[in-house]
């Protein structure tokens, strides 16, 4: 006997209302269908690092795998290894002074800290400040965990900095978490110690956390900088790194945050709630990462570079200008006039051209007029989405 479908009345959570799927995971899902169709899309939208680690990193990796010890559940902590690691590397290029017991805290990607952290300090109907333009899932996250979302103006004329006059003139009544993100994440605006230090005495002022996400500072940048290295900034600040970008480990998922131990102490609360620690191996290789000699990052960053112009030709055949003091992995530019919207000129790029290129939109309104390049991208394929592009121009 054929049984009938039941229909169960049965609605997600209102939370899902606040949120739309992550852009990515919407675009690369056309992007696939397009390949499956033959039309060979050539990918510069997304920051995945295509090289890969150092062979110690890898060799390490491979080593501690084929173990028998070293399946089992390991430490919320993360490793000492691990610890006395980030603690090494901050010292080393950073400056930082950081105690590798209290102060770190090793996390599953520095995307998940910020549910971590969110769900540590901010309680739902409280607010925190996200940047304009800015990594889509610092309001996403927030808006999921029922946090307010209040947007702060990074603009072009400003050089991508905050405008501390007018987020002076805001109401910070609510405000308990304030996201930072430098080098920063569309735009390639650099750090600078002047910056550090106005947002550590604007925290300091209005009782808020500073969160700073730090991943692209090796990238094309001849200074590495932490906003930990401003003094007091330790009190009242949290510095997130990774190592997908810095080490080409993307997929490793290996990430840390450093603050007081205090802080630290909070956000382990909840992390040791909701996750396990990580593979021991993945640790161990990823301490090695962090050992890699100035030569290492140079030669990497001389691959980037050598990206970097052949982004720059696209930008032009495109029409859009750029700064050529950006940092980063990326390549921000401001579409030409003669564009009715950024959306114009993306769609002709994926549609006409096949290239994949990411609008700036999707990183707030202060992005609409600007689109964002990868230089995760082979030379080659480089060279042949400029081609492309000029083809579809002339």
């Amino acid at each position: 006997m054929k049984k009938e479908n039941q229909v169960y009345n049965i609605s997600p959570a209102a939370r899902l209302s606040s949120v739309s799927e992550y852009y990515f995971s919407r675009k690369l899902k056309e992007v696939a269908q397009m390949n499956a169709e033959g039309k060979d899309v050539i990918n510069l939208g997304i920051g995945s690092p295509d090289l890969p680690p150092s062979n110690e990193t890898l060799q390490t990796m491979c080593e501690h795998t084929m173990r028998s010890d070293v399946h089992g559940y390991q430490p919320y902590t993360g490793i000492p290894e691990l610890r006395k690691a980030f603690s090494d590397w901050y010292k080393n290029w950073y400056q930082v002074e950081l105690n590798p017991d209290t102060e770190i805290q090793p996390l599953i990607g520095s995307k998940e800290g910020i549910l971590h952290v969110t769900l540590a300090f901010v309680n739902p109907g409280e607010a925190v400040l996200v940047p304009n333009p800015g990594y889509p899932t610092y309001t996403s996250l927030s808006s999921l965990l029922g946090a307010e979302v209040i947007p702060y103006n990074l603009k072009e004329e400003n050089s991508w900095k905050p405008d501390f006059e007018e987020l002076e003139k805001t109401d910070l009544s609510k405000v308990k978490l304030m996201w930072t993100n430098y080098p920063n994440m569309p735009t390639g605006a650099n750090a600078s110690v002047e910056i550090y230090e106005q947002l550590v005495s604007f925290a300091r002022k209005h009782n808020i956390v500073i969160v700073n996400d730090n991943p692209y500072s090796f990238i094309l940048n001849e200074h590495p900088l932490s906003i930990l290295s401003i003094p007091g900034a330790k009190e009242c600040c949290i510095e997130f790194n990774s190592m997908s970008k810095s080490h080409n480990m993307p997929g490793w998922r290996i990430g840390m945050l450093a603050s007081n131990a205090q802080f630290v102490q909070w956000v382990l609360k909840v992390k040791s709630n909701i996750d396990s620690g990580m593979f021991r191996p993945l640790q161990l290789a990823a301490a090695k990462a962090l050992s890699c000699e100035a030569s290492w990052y140079t030669e990497i960053n001389k691959v980037y570079r050598q990206r970097r112009n052949l982004a720059g030709e696209i930008m032009h055949a495109l029409g859009c200008t750029y700064d050529e003091n950006q940092v980063g992995m990326f390549l921000w530019g401001k579409i030409p006039e003669s564009c009715e919207n950024v959306e114009q000129l993306t769609d002709k790029a994926l549609y006409e051209a096949h290239v994949f290129v990411t609008p700036g939109i999707i990183f707030g309104s202060n992005g609409s007029r600007y689109i964002r390049l990868s230089l995760c991208c082979k030379e080659e394929m480089l060279a042949k989405a400029l081609d492309r592009i000029k083809q579809i121009n002339k």
